[in-house]
Parts: structure tokens; C-alpha cells; sequence
């Protein structure tokens, strides 16, 4: 394994997980609140799983996102 090439790609692919999370997120929220669905104050419980089959990977992230 080329460790180097292992980490650039990892961590492509982190940056790429976080910005089209976040992104998604935020246009979530965004519509919820305009629709009547989330006042803006509340706090959401996220939960973030990430699977690899190749390798029997499944780490799962719990976590609260507050609004306010």
C-alpha cells in the first residue's frame, strides 16, 4: 500500500463527506423551518454512518445540532 496516496485519497474524500453534508444539512433546515416544520430554536440529533464493505467497516457518529 502507497501511504501516501491512501491519505490524499482519504482525505478527499473526508473534505468531499463534510462539504455535501453540510451543504444538505443546511438546505434540510432551511426548507423545515419555511415550512412550518422546525420554529429555528430546536436542537436536531444527527446520526452519521459511514460503511466500507470491503473491509467489514461500519462506524456510526451520533451528535446534536443546535439551531439556536
Amino acid at each position: 500500500m502507497n501511504e501516501e496516496t491512501f491519505n490524499t485519497a482519504l482525505r478527499k474524500f473526508l473534505r468531499t463527506v463534510g462539504v455535501t453534508t453540510q451543504q444538505e444539512i443546511e438546505k434540510a433546515v432551511a426548507a423545515a423551518i419555511a415550512d412550518g416544520r422546525l420554529k429555528g430554536n430546536e436542537t436536531l440529533k444527527a446520526k452519521m454512518v459511514l460503511s466500507i464493505g470491503e473491509i467489514a467497516l461500519t462506524h456510526t457518529i451520533d451528535a446534536d445540532i443546535a439551531l439556536d
